[in-house]
């Protein structure tokens, strides 16, 4: 006997027979001798309608009203899924992320968890019961409501696994697995049997929407093993774990890629030591994640800095800038949106110099323009027209050998 945290995302909860097949995916673990904690997200576009709605009432909604309104979605299909437990004959119970002790930053629409107290649960699991928590949100110690951000159901999982001590974290998803890219744009994608937790932590970060980062980042702080799997298929989907058996010569795990990506450039920035620090502290302390860097020094011996960042952040980063001019000193401001990033991963580069030079190659052969460039041991990502994308999506994942038939068990 042990616990399994379930996580079925949106698409997986998306209408009253999906739900339906949920509470039936979580009976067939409990009735193998298993305690069961559900996640849930809210039902298929749910979110995107109430954001929408706020839209019609505000240009400019205040995140706290956000909050409180985002967090019914999930509340709406926690209620559902129980209902259709205690329907088959199951004792079931639902929480919402405050219910179930999840105390949060004092942070509306981003925050992390701090803490879990998880006596509610854990007094429910002993009683026999199916417990069902709404994912997403938690309450900041003050007992204001907040949520995780987009994606935020993945963390809950996790962070609720790690504080039970669970078994393992089933994420269940409409895909049936980790691929080496995404199957919906590159055909010949193929399932991964497992990937490392950096190896996804990774992907995650670049771009892969099957995992949220901050989940395979718990994940791998409590070494609580994931799987990725498919909520209506019943087959083997792809483990994530610390220590993973390599296949044979492949040195790229995946291609990761993400549209709607900005370059921004600071132009005339004084050529001082601290510029970049204060930069880049400034957009930091305005929750403005900033990802590819580069600077480079004029004949003027000033600095021009440019750097990425999502295109929805555009607006707030520009704001930013401008309201801190006089600290920093700059000339003006450039931008260029309409990018994408494409990225390669894999554990197998470390130990495997030109790899970042074969990918080059193939976008240089397919004439895609490189406008930035970011590296690490286990990962190249490079900054191109949005237009070029999927194009150079799959001339790599064609160039490192990743297409083949998709692995099942």
């Amino acid at each position: 006997m042990g616990l399994i945290v379930q996580k079925f995302g949106g698409t997986s909860v998306g209408g009253a027979e999906k739900i339906v097949n949920v509470a039936e995916r979580a009976i067939e673990e409990k009735n193998q001798g298993n305690d069961i904690v559900i996640v849930v997200s809210a039902m298929g576009k749910t979110t995107d309608q109430l954001v929408s709605l706020a839209a019609d009432i505000t240009s400019n909604p205040s995140k706290r009203e956000m909050d409180m309104l985002l967090t019914t979605g999930e509340q709406v299909t926690i209620a559902l899924l129980t209902m259709a437990l205690q329907q088959k004959g199951y004792d079931a119970v639902s929480f919402t992320g405050w219910q179930a002790g999840i105390q949060t930053e004092p942070i509306h629409s981003n925050a992390r968890i701090k803490n879990i107290s998880t006596e509610k649960i854990k007094k429910n699991l002993a009683d026999g019961k199916i417990v069902v928590v709404a994912g997403f949100q938690g309450t900041s110690e003050s007992g204001e409501i907040t949520t995780l951000g987009r994606g935020g159901s993945d963390t809950t999982a996790v962070a609720l696994a790690a504080a039970l001590q669970a078994d393992k974290c089933d994420i269940y998803t409409d895909v049936t697995g980790v691929f080496t890219t995404d199957p919906r744009y590159v055909k010949k994608a193929r399932k991964l049997l497992n990937v490392s937790y950096d190896e996804m932590l990774e992907l995650a970060n670049l771009g892969a929407g099957v995992l949220h980062p901050r989940a395979v980042e718990f994940a791998k702080n409590y070494q609580m093993p994931l799987e990725v799997r498919s909520s209506t298929e019943r087959e083997r989907g792809t483990i994530i774990e610390e220590e993973i058996s390599m296949e044979e010569n492949l040195i790229v795990r995946g291609v990761a890629f993400e549209d709607q990506i900005t370059r921004v450039t600071v132009v005339g920035l004084p050529g001082s030591l601290t510029s970049l620090s204060t930069i880049f502290t400034t957009l930091a302390q305005n929750s403005i994640n900033v990802d590819i860097i580069i600077q480079s020094t004029t004949q003027a011996e000033k600095a021009n800095i440019s750097f990425s960042i999502k295109s929805e952040d555009l607006k707030e980063t520009l704001n930013v800038l401008e309201a801190h001019k006089q600290d920093l000193q700059y000339d003006r401001i450039e931008s260029e949106s309409g990018l994408a990033k494409v990225s390669i991963v894999g554990s197998g580069m470390i130990s495997n110099p030109g790899v970042a030079a074969s990918m080059f190659k193939v976008l240089a052969d397919n004439k895609v323009e490189v406008k930035m460039v970011s590296t690490s041991e286990i990962k190249v990502s490079t900054v191109i027209e949005d237009s070029r994308m999927v194009e150079a999506v799959e001339a790599i994942h064609t160039a490192f050998d990743l297409a083949g038939t998709p692995v099942t068990a």
